[in-house]
């Protein structure tokens, strides 16, 4: 299920335990109402149950598993509610980090990364899996960049939501792992022509792209979404429109 933690006086347990297990639910590896023990867990990564308790409990607290009294934990639906907040969070972050890194990332940055896109474009062949960790890289590169750590913890704490629709997304095709390479190089094009308006621009489209295919991911895996309130249908007006970005910049 998972594998097991060895011993690292660097990091305290329950925080190690917290980042394995939101993984394997943002990749699907634990499905939506999938119930969760406590003490498989613990058996599972060769720990005892307090640390994996206090796991559950900032799990909780960021919105991936609800925990029942009486009844256990379980991991909870995707909410399209939540995946559209958090959506209009992360875009108005990146909108002004990117702006920022337009006028201010350093050469070596902007090489680094060409080297990640680089990267993203064998991996969409190779292994589509590994694109996603490599996405997330190209965005966070930006950011620390650029100075923005607070900005990228932001990003960080509420994108979990978010992070399963891509993972959901990808396998599926909803989101074509070309469009997505395209949409990041326009990005690199606005940032490396020191045009902040284009990379924005660009940004912005990236960033509106999970909403396109939410609805259709909500109606082909009903099961795995909560009923809290459906995603707009694509023409609907609370997806973002698009703005036109030339791919020269």
């Amino acid at each position: 299920m998972l594998d097991r933690i060895e011993p690292d006086s660097s990091e305290p347990v329950a925080r190690r335990v917290f980042r394995d297990l939101r993984q394997a639910i943002v990749t699907m590896r634990f499905r939506p109402g999938q119930p969760l023990s406590e003490a498989e867990v613990a058996k599972s990564l060769g720990i005892s149950r307090q640390p994996v308790r206090e796991a559950f409990i900032k799990l909780s607290e960021a919105g991936l598993v609800s925990i029942r009294p009486q009844r256990g934990t379980f991991v909870v639906k995707i909410s399209a509610k939540q995946v559209m907040d958090a959506q209009f969070v992360r875009q108005a972050v990146e909108l002004a980090v990117v702006r920022k890194a337009s006028q201010e990332l350093s050469a070596a940055a902007i090489r680094d990364l060409h080297g990640i896109m680089k990267q993203q474009r064998v991996a969409a062949v190779e292994n589509p899996d590994i694109f996603l960790d490599l996405d997330e890289a190209f965005h966070r590169s930006i950011a620390l960049g650029v100075g923005c750590e607070y900005a990228w913890r932001v990003v960080e704490e509420t994108k979990a939501q978010m992070d399963r629709v891509r993972y959901l997304s990808i396998p599926e095709q909803a989101t074509p792992i070309e469009r997505l390479i395209t949409q990041h190089e326009m990005i690199l094009e606005g940032i490396q022509a020191r045009n902040p308006d284009l990379a924005e621009s660009a940004m912005r489209l990236h960033m509106g792209e999970i909403l396109t295919s939410l609805p259709d991911l909500e109606k082909r895996f009903p099961d795995l979404f909560d009923s809290d309130g459906a995603a707009p249908t694509r023409g609907e007006d609370a997806t973002p429109r698009r703005v036109p970005v030339t791919t020269k910049v």
